[in-house]
């Protein structure tokens, strides 16, 4: 192949992301981590997968920021996972060191990759992101509603005892307690859902969903989730490197839409190969609105503290 994609983090998201990538055939992949000998063991060992899952692709490690250069689109990854009774914000400073300098390896030596950030608190470190890395804000954006909008299709489906695939849904704002799942937009084979399950255990699943990271962090107690993180970031990737055009919501910069302006907050976005090539505006409610603005300035309130 001669798209590459690099990864920055290797632990179970970036390696998982990585292996996903690889193994659906969508570019070569590189994994760069601080921690000698584990991309390079986790690479070999997906390398040495390949003749089995039939894919053709290279996957290579380094402790080198460097091997970064020629990425096409670069993942991070990197960063402290959660521990039971933490939240995403908890995360922000020891993150923001640890972004931030990814970002500068990132604008030395791949300054026209496309990038994704995966790294909590998601929407404050995309923020982050987008200033260390001076990039054209269309390249630069998180990945968050594909994953919450996965979870919630997920319970959804789950309730109605129907596949997954049958359930559409669009899930707005931060990726945190704020998040705003769009009720009115959720369908399962086009009828809405509101008038397939009782108000008080949609309201449940709603609560479900914004808790969907914790739940699984309280289960794992060591550790937090990484096989749906993954899925839904190369969701994104898969969406940018083949020029789909995907209306996919993502953590991207608002410049008015939404009465969202110099912020990056959970939106519905075309992605194709420019990155962020339109961002999607739905007809929301005044509530819905209001919600969507009180996530955007909690975003805020958390990139105030990094005095950027």
């Amino acid at each position: 192949m001669n798209r590459k994609v690099t990864v920055f983090g290797a632990g179970f998201v970036g390696s998982t992301t990585a292996q996903r990538i690889a193994e659906k055939q969508l570019a070569d992949v590189t994994m760069i981590d601080i921690i000698e000998g584990m991309p390079q063991g986790k690479a070999l060992d997906m390398m040495e997968s390949a003749c089995l899952e039939g894919f053709g692709g290279k996957v290579t490690g380094s402790n080198d920021p460097a091997a970064c250069a020629g990425s096409d689109l670069v993942v991070i990854t990197s960063g402290i996972a959660r521990k039971p009774g933490m939240s995403r914000d908890d995360l922000l400073k020891t993150n923001a060191g640890i972004v931030g300098g990814v970002c500068e390896n990132i604008k030395k030596h791949a300054p026209n990759a496309i990038v994704i950030v995966v790294s909590n608190p998601l929407d404050v470190m995309t923020y982050l992101a987008g200033v260390k890395l001076g990039f054209p804000k269309n390249k630069v954006m998180g990945m968050a509603g594909v994953l919450d909008g996965a979870r919630f299709r997920c319970f959804i489906a789950m309730e109605l005892e129907v596949k997954m695939r049958d359930v559409d849904t669009m899930v707005l704002g931060g990726h945190g307690d704020d998040m705003v799942p769009l009720v009115r937009y959720a369908t399962v084979v086009g009828k809405k859902v509101e008038d397939l399950i009782p108000k008080d255990k949609l309201d449940a699943i709603i609560t479900r969903t914004r808790n969907g990271g914790a739940e699984i962090v309280s289960l794992l107690k060591t550790g937090s989730a990484y096989y749906a993180p993954s899925s839904a970031v190369v969701e994104m990737v898969k969406a940018i490197l083949n020029d789909e055009k995907r209306a996919l919501p993502c953590a991207a910069w608002c410049t008015g839409q939404y009465d969202v302006k110099d912020m990056f907050v959970g939106v519905p976005c075309v992605l194709g190969k420019n990155g962020v090539e339109k961002i999607v505006e739905l007809n929301l409610t005044a509530d819905e609105l209001a919600q969507l603005k009180k996530s955007a300035d909690h975003v805020l309130e958390n990139v105030k503290r990094l005095n950027l």
